[in-house]
């Protein structure tokens, strides 16, 4: 099982990120610990410094975020 700190999220976690000068929120669906092509973009990702794969829950799109980017959804 992969490592997780304490300010990260976790897979299903309900999120807020700033998004285009507002905020958006989804659901956290993947944690990339490696490069990788995701969400039409290459994610420079390492087990040391990952990002995470969000699904908005009005859009429906995804994006790849930095876990300081990414907040608990009240």
């Amino acid at each position: 099982m992969a490592e997780r700190h304490k300010d990260e999220p976790a897979v299903g976690d309900e999120v807020t990120w700033r998004s285009h000068g507002s905020t958006a929120s989804g659901e956290v669906k993947k944690k990339i610990t490696k490069r990788t092509e995701e969400a039409g973009r290459t994610v420079d990702a390492s087990p040391d410094d990952p990002q995470f794969l969000v699904e908005s829950e009005k859009s429906g799109r995804q994006a790849v975020h930095k876990p300081s980017a990414l907040k608990p959804k009240d």
